[in-house]
C-alpha cells in the first residue's frame, strides 16, 4: 500500500440508485468548512454553482451528491462474496483445497507486494498460487510429497495477469493519466515492493469541490466561447436568457405556445439562424461540465482498490523461478542391551517398516534392481539380471550385473553401484573416489545414483578404463519406505553428456549444442543423438563456480514447440522473438571476466546436466 494509505475493501453500490442521493443544507456545510479553514465561504460558493452541485428547493439551497461521488462502501467482516461455484478457480484437485477468494482476501489485507508469505500447510498450493499472482514471495511446506508435486504442477502451469508496476515507466505514465498530473521523471528499477498502479474510486465531498480552484480556470476558459453565443441568441431572439434558462432546442418554445414560440413560428428563418448557435452553445456547455466533473474526480480524495491493479493485457506472466528442497525427517536411533547403536534405522513401534532394519542404500538397491536405469530413449534401458549388496567398501555399496548385447553369447558386465546421500549432493571428489574404488575391485563400469550432483561432477565421465554413469534419482524415492516397488516409472535416469562446440569470433564467443552423447549398455558404445532430444538449454556467460545464472535461454525440441507454447499460454507469440530463442547456436557474447562459462542442458524428462568450460 502507498505510504500513509489504509486498506479498505470496497463493494460497488447498486447502479440503479439515482444520481440524487443526498441533499443537505448548503449554508450549514459551508459554515463548517469556514470554521476548519478560516477562509470566507463566500468565495467558494460560486464553485459549487459552476460545478452544478446546488439544488434549489423552496426556501432552501441544498448540495447535490451524485451516485458516482463515492460508489462503494467499506467491506465488513461478513465475506459472503467469497462463496461461489468458481471459488477454486477450476476443478478441485485436493481433498482439503481452500477457495482462492478467501486466501486472496487475507493476503491482500495482511501483505504488500514483495512481502514474504509462509504457508506451513501447502496442500494443493493455493496460498503459493495466490501469492505468485499478486507479486508476493512465498515459502510453502508440507510433509507429503504428493501435495508438493500437485502444488508445483499447479504453479508452473498457471498463467497470471501482468500488472503495471508503480516503479516502471508504464506505471508512471498510467499514474499521471489517472491523477491528471505531469509524469514523474525519476529513474525506475522495476521494484515489486513499490506496489502496482491501482484502480481507485473518488471520494468526492463538499469540501473537495469548494477547495478546487481548477474549477474557476475551466469555467473562465469555456466562458470565452459560451458568452458570445449566449449574447448572439439573446440579440437575435430579443430575450434575456441567463445560462440556466437556455432551452435544449427552440421547438420547446413553439410547443409551449409562448410569445417567443409564436415569433419563431411566424419567422422560420429566425429559427434556422439561431438553431446552430444553440447547438454549439450546448456542445460547449456539456464539454465544460465533463471537464469540471473530471477535475472534481481527480482532485478529490480517493480510495485505492487494492484488488484491482491496472493490467497490461498484451503480456502474459508465468511463475518466476522457484526451488523445492527437502529436509531430513527425524530418525530414532535404536540401541541394544549394551547401549550400543544398532545399525540401520528402527522405530520403537513393531509395525513400522523401519523394523526391517534396512538403511537407505539397501532400499535404493532394491528399487534399482526392479526399475533398472532409463536413459534418454526407451531402447537405451539398462536392465540388471541381479543387484546385490557389496559390503566392506567405503563408496561402492552394491554390485549389478547386466548383459552387454542381445545375443546369448553377449558378455555379462559387472557394475559397481554408488548410492549418494538421501539428503545431500554428490560432488566430483565423491565420484572420483568411487570410480577409483570400482577400478580396484575389477568392475567394468560405475553407476552413481543420487538426487543431486554439484556443478563440477558433470565434467567427470571416466576414470581410466571405468566409465562413470550418473543416474539422477526421482524425487518419489524419498518415499521409498511407502513406495510400491513395481518397476514402473523412471526412478533412475541417466542423461548423457551434451555435445557442445565453442567458437571464438574476435572478442566474442558462441556456443553450439550439437546433441547428447548417450551410453548404450547393449553395445558398450557412446553414440550421439541430435538436438531434438533437448528441451531447452541455458548459458551462464560468466560462471563464478558457485551459482549458475541464466543469461541466455534457448528452446529446442520436437513436434513444433512453438505451437505447444502458444497452446499452453493461450496467447499469440511474437514469431520473430521466438526464432531468436528456438535455436541450437547462441548469440555472440563477450569473453567472461571469470575465465569460465557454464552450459546447462535439460531433456524432455526434466533431467539436466551442466558442463563448465575454461575460456
Amino acid at each position: 500500500m502507498p505510504d500513509g494509505g489504509s486498506l479498505v475493501f470496497l463493494i460497488p453500490l447498486d447502479p440503479k440508485v439515482p444520481d440524487l442521493v443526498l441533499m443537505f443544507n448548503i449554508a450549514e456545510r459551508l459554515s463548517d468548512q469556514n470554521q476548519t479553514t478560516g477562509r470566507p465561504h463566500q468565495e467558494k460558493f460560486p464553485r459549487l454553482l459552476r460545478a452544478d452541485r446546488i439544488y434549489g428547493t423552496t426556501g432552501n439551497l441544498s448540495y447535490l451528491r451524485r451516485y458516482d461521488d463515492f460508489p462503494v462502501y467499506p467491506m465488513s467482516n461478513l465475506w459472503v462474496d467469497t462463496v461461489g461455484q468458481n471459488q477454486f478457480g477450476g476443478d478441485k484437485i485436493y481433498v482439503v483445497q481452500t477457495g482462492l477468494n478467501v486466501v486472496q482476501r487475507c493476503l491482500l489485507m495482511a501483505t504488500d507486494p514483495g512481502d514474504l508469505v509462509l504457508d506451513p500447510t501447502c496442500g494443493s498450493g493455493t496460498t503459493a498460487t495466490v501469492a505468485e499472482q499478486w507479486g508476493r514471495r512465498w515459502i510453502t511446506i508440507d510433509t507429503s510429497r504428493v501435495a508438493l508435486a500437485l502444488a508445483r504442477a499447479r504453479i508452473m502451469g498457471a498463467r497470471y495477469p501482468y500488472y503495471l508496476l508503480a516503479d516502471s515507466r508504464e506505471g508512471q505514465l498510467k499514474e499521471a493519466e489517472i491523477t491528471r498530473t505531469a509524469p514523474r521523471t525519476e529513474p525506475v528499477h522495476g521494484h515489486m515492493a513499490h506496489g502496482f498502479v491501482y484502480e481507485r474510486v473518488p471520494h468526492i465531498t463538499l469540501k473537495s469541490i469548494a477547495n478546487n480552484a481548477e474549477i474557476d480556470v475551466i469555467w473562465e476558459d469555456h466562458q470565452t466561447r459560451l458568452e458570445p453565443l449566449r449574447e448572439k441568441l439573446n440579440a437575435a431572439l430579443g430575450t434575456n436568457w441567463q445560462e440556466w434558462e437556455i432551452p435544449r432546442d427552440l421547438t420547446t418554445e413553439i410547443t409551449k405556445n409562448t410569445e417567443l414560440g409564436k415569433k419563431l413560428s411566424s419567422d422560420p428563418s429566425l429559427c434556422s439562424l439561431c438553431t446552430p448557435w444553440l447547438k454549439d452553445w450546448w456542445e460547449h456547455r456539456i464539454a465544460r461540465q465533463k471537464e469540471i466533473d473530471a477535475s472534481i474526480s481527480a482532485k478529490a480524495e480517493s480510495e485505492y482498490l487494492y484488488d484491482k491493479p491496472y493490467q497490461d493485457t498484451k503480456k502474459v506472466r508465468v511463475a518466476g523461478p522457484f526451488t523445492m528442497e527437502s529436509v531430513s525427517p527425524h530418525r530414532f536411533l535404536s540401541v541394544d542391551e549394551n547401549d550400543e547403536v544398532v545399525d540401520g534405522w528402527k522405530l520403537s513401534s513393531g509395525s513400522s517398516p523401519y523394523d526391517k532394519q534396512q538403511d537407505f542404500a539397501t532400499l535404493m538397491l532394491e528399487n534399482l534392481k526392479t526399475a533398472g536405469v532409463q536413459q534418454a530413449h526407451k531402447e537405451n534401458r539398462l536392465t540388471f539380471s541381479s543387484v546385490t549388496a557389496f559390503p566392506g567398501t567405503k563408496m561402492i555399496c552394491g554390485e549389478g550385473r547386466y548383459t552387454e548385447g542381445d545375443s546369448p553369447e553377449s558378455p555379462v558386465k559387472r557394475a559397481g553401484i554408488y548410492i549418494g546421500p538421501e539428503f545431500g549432493t554428490v560432488s566430483r571428489p565423491d565420484l572420483v573416489e568411487a570410480a577409483r574404488e570400482a577400478g580396484d575391485l575389477g568392475f567394468d563400469v560405475l553407476i552413481a545414483c543420487a538426487f543431486n550432483y554439484d556443478a563440477h561432477s558433470s565434467e567427470f565421465e571416466k576414470l581410466g578404463r571405468i566409465p562413470v554413469l550418473k543416474a539422477r534419482m526421482n524425487a518419489d524415492l524419498h518415499m521409498a519406505y511407502d513406495l510400491k516397488n513395481t518397476g514402473k516409472g523412471n526412478l533412475f535416469v541417466i542423461f548423457g553428456e551434451p555435445d557442445i562446440e565453442l567458437k571464438t569470433i574476435g572478442d566474442h564467443i558462441t556456443v553450439r549444442i550439437r546433441g547428447v552423447d548417450v551410453f548404450k549398455p547393449q553395445t558398450g558404445e557412446v553414440v550421439s543423438s541430435g538436438p531434438e532430444g533437448i528441451a531447452c538449454w541455458f548459458v551462464d556467460t560468466d560462471y563464478n563456480e558457485e551459482s549458475f545464472f541464466v543469461r541466455h535461454a534457448y528452446f529446442l525440441g520436437q513436434n513444433d514447440p512453438y505451437k505447444s507454447l502458444k497452446t499452453t499460454l493461450k496467447a499469440e507469440i511474437d514469431a520473430e522473438a521466438w526464432e531468436s530463442l528456438n535455436r541450437d547456436t547462441s548469440r555472440p557474447f563477450p569473453k567472461p571476466t571469470s575465465g569460465r562459462i557454464a552450459v546447462k542442458v535439460i531433456n524432455h524428462l526434466g533431467d539436466e546436466v551442466m558442463k563448465v568450460f575454461s575460456v
